[in-house]
């Protein structure tokens, strides 16, 4: 690879590490909490149901969609309304980086 490309790479991941760890910052306590659960799933898969079983917010799902951080996985025929969805590669970025910041 031509020694410029390769600096324009290194560039690009620099900005994506450092937008995932400024997107990290606006993740609000729901939304982390079910972000995370996705993290122990197979593919991602995020959860429609909290640990006490109530459905997780529409609200806070699409707020997790629109930022990137989720994607939609399938439809589902008997509940079309619901949203199930799987964690995106930026997602996990954002988590990894909410860690660091933690144990900071």
């Amino acid at each position: 690879m031509p020694e410029s490309k390769r600096g324009d790479v290194t560039e690009g991941a620099e900005i994506a590490t450092v937008t995932a760890a400024l997107k990290a910052s606006k993740l609000s306590a729901p939304q982390k909490r079910w972000l995370r659960k996705g993290l122990d799933q197979p593919g991602g898969k995020l959860p429609l149901f909290d640990d006490q079983g109530r459905e997780i917010p529409a609200r806070t799902i699409r707020a997790c969609i629109d930022a990137g951080w989720a994607e939609p996985w399938f439809s589902n025929p008997i509940k079309p309304d619901w949203l199930v969805c799987k964690l995106t590669p930026a997602a996990i970025k954002v988590l990894a980086a909410s860690q660091k910041d933690k144990k900071s």
